[in-house]
């Protein structure tokens, strides 16, 4: 699928509101790659610019690690990458089952920052399991992938992604081909490198070197793609695993981005119905929406200090705030006062969105994204392509449409070719994984829970369906969810397959 928007990026608004180890190679003293490596675990150094998620340092129960693993597993006792790792360990060490590796989506997220930023979420799952997550190739302090710098990006991305007329698609071609080409001088060693199947024979080594005979996994969005792509590869060491707010692996770049226009539509409208009960500010309607963002094409709004809130960065705080319905509050107050001329909510949101911390520095986030997505799929669009696929996405949504067309212009100047059209995920032989659908998802919609069960294979593949809003389940706080995930990852406990919660 596409994934020109952020899946998984909700713990940055609300933490809002250097490479540590990078490629080396040589013979003598060539860290070893093998199952058989010892990690050296200590104390974790805050997260630096390079990692989206939390700003400072975790506490004492967290410890990190390098893995090293082959940048080329075709080349094996080639070149090596440093994959940066964090955990706390289990509770409970007498009924410890193993470890419990997360990946929180993106791609491009760093798991290293996000796991102790929402590990009160987890603690349940503390008691059997060690927590552990990684900062996947490409991503953070592994090697993450930068392209441009701060202030370029700022104007990047306040740049018009919606162009209007031929001058417009020109310049728009023009600077992602500039991106594409600022990507290749500054982290072209590692581009061919960073896609899915890499990762996951990253975390095949990772399992070993945990001491673990199967991954036990807590995949969220575009980790589930992760989850369902280890799984073909490593059936027979599948685990207990959860794929949670699930990408539908049968979906092309431009189905994906045409199924997050629906997505994200559907969650303004159900925001839209919920909005109101004593809110402090009116409440706006798709109408309202639309004129403000051709208002801000025209015309950008004053925002934080010398920074102007442009249509584009508007559009990605609108799409930014509908991944939660926590911070549908913010969308409301953020509307209401970019109409009265304060554009400085919707920025912050739109820059949650974009990997931007409030001191002007950039993640990896949006880099390792288009890096690791050009890198998986071979679908490169033209402006032919999207013009004539316009009228479809403007239908899907009328607000997000037009955005979400002409971010498949992401790929096309790549100077990486891709792996696949869409990835394989049948998993004959594996154990059952859990598959949790949110009917109200917009980022990765319900129907690719059902289609991620399906490939996965009879008997491997379970649903559970929540009734709810926002990216993913898990979090939602809805007990029947909690409990049933719970009950799977921690005793064992299979549910029916078609479970319905919320």
């Amino acid at each position: 699928m596409s994934r020109p928007v952020r899946a998984g990026a909700s713990a940055a608004v609300a933490l809002l509101l250097a490479a540590a180890v990078g490629c080396g190679g040589g013979s003598g003293g060539r860290p070893d790659t093998s199952a058989h490596q010892k990690l050296k675990w200590s104390a974790c150094p805050a997260p630096d610019d390079s990692q989206d998620g939390a700003t400072t340092a975790p506490g004492k129960q967290w410890e990190c690690a390098t893995l090293h693993v082959p940048l080329d597993y075709r080349r094996p006792h080639g070149e090596t990458l440093g994959i940066a790792m964090i955990r706390a360990k289990a509770t409970d060490r007498r009924h410890r089952i193993g470890s419990l590796i997360f990946n929180f989506g993106g791609p491009g997220g760093s798991g290293v920052a996000t796991l102790p930023a929402l590990a009160a979420s987890y603690k349940e799952l503390r008691t059997r399991y060690d927590l552990v997550s990684f900062d996947p190739r490409g991503v953070g302090r592994s090697s993450g992938v930068r392209c441009l710098g701060d202030k370029q990006l700022d104007a990047y991305y306040a740049a018009d992604s919606t162009p209007d007329d031929s001058a417009e698609v020109k310049a728009l071609v023009g600077r992602v081909k500039q991106y594409a080409a600022a990507c290749e001088k500054n982290s072209g060693k590692v581009l061919p490198y960073v896609g899915t199947t890499n990762a996951a024979r990253d975390m095949d080594l990772m399992r070993g070197v945990l001491g673990d005979d199967k991954l036990h996994y807590f995949g969220v969005s575009y980790g589930t793609e992760l989850g369902g792509v280890y799984a073909h590869l490593f059936p027979k060491k599948v685990g207990r695993a959860l794929f949670d707010g699930v990408v539908d692996p049968a979906q092309d770049p431009e189905q994906g981005a045409l199924a997050q226009a629906k997505g994200f539509q559907l969650a303004l409208g159900d925001y839209m119905k919920a909005c109101g009960g004593g809110n402090a500010y009116s409440c706006p309607t798709q109408a309202e929406i639309r004129a403000l963002l051709k208002k801000l094409d025209r015309r950008p709004l004053p925002g934080i200090g010398a920074r102007r809130l442009t249509e584009s960065l508007a559009g990605g705080g609108i799409a930014q705030s509908l991944y939660s319905r926590d911070f549908w509050q913010y969308l409301t107050q953020g509307v209401s006062d970019a109409q009265q001329g304060d554009g400085k909510i919707l920025l912050a949101l739109g820059d949650a969105m974009n990997g931007r911390d409030p001191d002007g520095s950039y993640s990896t986030l949006q880099a390792s994204l288009t890096a690791i997505t050009c890198a998986d799929f071979k679908q490169r669009y033209t402006v032919p392509d999207i013009e004539k696929k316009l009228p479809e996405f403007r239908k899907a949504s009328p607000v997000f449409g037009d955005m979400l067309a002409w971010s498949l212009t992401q790929c096309t100047d790549w100077p990486v070719g891709g792996a696949w059209r869409t990835p394989d995920v049948s998993a004959p032989g594996a154990a059952p994984i859990l598959v949790v659908g949110n009917t109200g998802d917009p980022a990765t919609p319900y129907a690719g829970a059902r289609k991620m069960a399906q490939e996965l294979g009879p008997g491997v593949g379970v649903q559970l369906t929540y009734k709810g809003e926002g990216h993913g389940a898990y979090d939602s706080g809805d007990a029947c969810v909690r409990r049933t995930v719970n009950d799977y990852l921690l005793r064992g406990k299979v549910p029916a397959s078609g479970k319905v919660c919320g």
